[in-house]
C-alpha cells in the first residue's frame, strides 16, 4: 500500500504535464492534492524525510498548476 502510492506520486511528479484546458488543470491539481494528503498521512506514523521531500516537490507542483488556474489578476485591476 505504502510503496504503491510512493510509486504513484513519483510516476505523477515525473510525467509531463501538458496543461491545455482547465478541465486538465482542475484534474491535476486535485490529483496533486489528494496523493499529498495521502503521503502526509503516511508521513505521520513513520516520520520518513523522503517523503517529506516528496510531498515538497508535488506541493511545488500543485501551486503552479493552481497558479495557471488562477490566472493573471494584475490584468483586472
Amino acid at each position: 500500500m505504502k510503496t504503491e502510492l510512493i510509486n504513484e506520486a513519483l510516476q505523477f511528479e515525473q510525467q509531463k504535464l501538458t496543461l491545455r484546458t482547465t478541465s486538465d488543470r482542475i484534474v491535476a491539481s486535485r490529483k496533486a492534492k489528494e496523493l499529498i494528503l495521502r503521503l502526509n498521512e503516511i508521513y505521520k506514523e513513520t516520520k520518513d524525510a523522503t517523503i517529506m521531500d516528496l510531498m515538497k516537490r508535488l506541493t511545488v507542483i500543485k501551486r503552479k498548476v493552481e497558479k495557471r488556474l488562477k490566472g493573471r489578476q494584475d490584468l483586472l485591476a
